[in-house]
């Protein structure tokens, strides 16, 4: 499976949420970091959103995972990500 995160430097919800998904063991996946300040359109879209996490589906088009709150446990992100 293939993630992207939306997020940017020195945001620390961003930071927690990429510390999460790094502890993550009982799912394989491929994570993409996208820097929101490095494209205008990712900005416009994201700049009040982010930590934004999507999954590429097989069709290669993103889908927005439901946002996962930044004190839950990485065992509740794994089982968020095996549900998808």
């Amino acid at each position: 499976m293939k993630l992207i995160l939306y997020s940017k430097q020195g945001c620390c919800l961003c930071e927690g949420l990429l510390t999460k998904l790094q502890q993550v063991k009982n799912v394989d996946f491929e994570l993409e970091i996208r820097d929101i300040a490095t494209n205008s359109d990712w900005f416009d879209r994201y700049q009040y959103e982010i930590p934004v996490l999507c999954k590429l589906n097989a069709q290669q088009q993103e889908q927005e995972l439901p946002r996962f709150p930044p004190r839950s446990p990485v065992e509740k992100l794994e089982a968020l990500l095996n549900k998808i």
